[in-house]
């Protein structure tokens, strides 16, 4: 259980749970539809998950080339609010507005993992990821971002300090727990009229020394989850939770 401050209009507007693996030889995508039996109440709606690839040969005469590529299959809910992704190289599910708890979120993750991995078996798990994506609508037509987020772009003295978007991506290692944060913010379409929207995108993954039974597993979900709770709440100001309450 976290002890994470319990807001009443959350910013989350997708939360992720993905563990990449590697399967045994000879897994291939129909494989997978195994991973969809029993589950065709909860989630009905089932699609192919497709990857485009791109081909650039370059010589006496260039050509380019695209296609592309099964992988495997994305299941909704009746409402579209959880998605649950069964693909060759590993699991992933996601949990849309509006979110929840953790508990109920890791507790169907989980059940819904121990399908795929009953199906697939496979040899070994080689990444663990919980991802966060936080959209804050911060209210008026221009605003100063550092006013809500305690990281933030910083414009050079002698430019015009208002922009109208930004992109920024930080890379940071936490090693206490053998993770990497991989923090993205960035202006988007405004939500409504007399805001300015701005993502706050939370990845912590972790690919090396990984557990190697379930509950190690789940546990460092666990421990991934109360440190993503940390970030958020370092990442924001004061003004920020205001918004939330």
């Amino acid at each position: 259980m976290s002890s994470a401050r319990r807001y009443r209009n959350t910013p989350i507007t997708e939360a992720l749970i993905e563990l990449r693996v590697r399967q045994k030889s000879g897994i291939t995508v129909r494989d997978l539809v195994h991973c969809h039996e029993g589950e065709e109440k909860a989630y009905p709606n089932r699609r192919e998950l497709t990857i485009g690839l791109g081909l650039i040969e370059v010589g006496p005469r260039m050509s380019a080339s695209a296609s592309a590529e099964h992988v495997g299959f994305i299941s909704t809910s009746p409402d579209q609010k959880q998605v649950y992704q069964a693909r060759l190289d590993g699991f992933t599910f996601s949990r849309l507005a509006p979110y929840e708890s953790w508990d109920a979120f890791v507790a169907e993750a989980r059940r819904l993992w121990n399908l795929y991995r009953k199906c697939l078996q496979p040899e070994e798990v080689t990444r663990l990821a919980v991802r966060y994506i936080n959209r804050l609508d911060l209210p008026g037509d221009r605003v100063e971002i550092k006013d809500y987020l305690r990281t933030a772009p910083e414009v050079a003295s002698g430019m015009p300090l208002s922009f109208d978007g930004f992109f920024m991506q930080l890379q940071i290692p936490v090693p206490d727990i053998q993770c990497r944060l991989l923090l993205n913010e960035t202006i988007i379409e405004p939500a409504r009229p007399g805001v300015v929207s701005v993502v706050l995108d939370i990845d912590l993954f972790r690919t090396d020394d990984l557990p190697k039974d379930e509950e190690g597993l789940w546990a460092l979900f666990e421990q991934m989850h109360v440190r993503k709770n940390e970030i958020f709440e370092t990442c924001i100001t004061d003004r920020s939770r205001e918004l939330f309450y």
